[in-house]
C-alpha cells in the first residue's frame, strides 16, 4: 500500500494514483499546526515538507519526482510518453514547469502576501516571482493555442502538473487566469479521476469550498 503523506501539492499525486488506479492511503499532515510533535511523518521527511510517499521501503519527497517515480515503477501508462514518442520533449518540458515555473515561483509569491509583515508584502522578491510565473505562462499560452494538451492530444501527468499549480495561483487571489488557461482548468477538471481525488483530499475540497463561498 502506498502511504501519502499531506495534501497540498500531494493532491498531485493523489490524482496521478487516481489516475493509475492504484491503491494508497492518505496521512494527514498538519503543517499550520507544525510537525514538530508528528514523528512519524520527520522520520519519513526530516526537512517537514510535504507531500512524501512512502511504498515498501522506499521514500519520496517532491512531487514531480514522486510522480516520475510511480509512472516508472507502475508503467507503462498513456499518462507519460515514451522518449521515442513525438510528445515526449513537450511532456517533459511541461510536467517541470508545472512545479519549477509556475507553482514554486506562485508560492513565494504567496507567503509573502499571507505571512509576511504589512510593508514586505509586495517585497521585490514577491513582485519577481510574479513575473517569473506570468512569463511562464506564456509557455502554457503558446501551447494549448496548438495542443488540446500539453504533451499534445493526449492527456498526461504533464497536464495533472500544470494544472495543480493554475488552480494554486487563482485560488491564493493572487493570479487571475485569462479565458485560455480557465477553459484548459475546466475541461482538465471534468475527469472522474480528478473528482476522486479532490473527494479523497478532505483539507483540499474544504479550501475550494471556501473559495468558491468566498466569490
Amino acid at each position: 500500500m502506498i502511504t501519502v503523506f499531506g495534501e497540498g501539492r500531494g493532491f498531485r499525486v493523489v490524482w496521478l494514483l487516481e489516475e493509475m488506479g492504484l491503491p494508497y492511503r492518505l496521512r494527514p499532515v498538519d503543517l499550520l499546526a507544525g510537525v514538530d510533535r508528528d514523528a512519524e511523518f520527520l522520520a519519513i521527511n526530516p526537512a517537514g515538507f510535504i507531500p512524501a510517499i512512502q511504498d515498501g521501503d522506499a521514500v519520496m519527497v517532491e512531487s514531480i519526482a514522486i510522480m516520475e517515480y510511480l509512472i516508472a515503477r507502475y508503467g507503462p501508462t498513456p499518462l507519460a510518453p515514451g522518449s521515442s514518442d513525438p510528445a515526449f520533449p513537450a511532456y517533459q518540458q511541461f510536467l517541470h514547469l508545472g512545479e519549477a515555473g509556475l507553482a514554486m515561483p506562485m508560492y513565494l509569491a504567496v507567503v509573502s502576501r499571507n505571512l509576511a509583515p504589512e510593508a514586505e508584502r509586495r517585497n521585490w522578491g514577491a513582485r519577481k516571482a510574479l513575473e517569473i510565473f506570468e512569463s511562464r505562462l506564456q509557455l502554457v499560452r503558446r501551447r494549448l493555442a496548438s495542443a488540446s494538451y500539453l504533451a499534445g492530444e493526449g492527456f498526461t501527468a504533464a497536464d495533472i502538473s500544470v494544472t495543480y499549480a493554475l488552480e494554486f495561483a487563482e485560488r491564493t487571489g493572487c493570479f487571475v487566469l485569462g479565458e485560455v488557461e480557465r477553459a484548459y482548468v475546466a475541461r482538465i477538471t471534468r475527469r472522474d479521476a480528478y473528482a476522486r481525488a479532490m473527494e479523497a483530499c478532505p483539507a483540499t475540497k474544504a479550501w475550494v469550498e471556501e473559495v468558491a463561498a468566498g466569490r
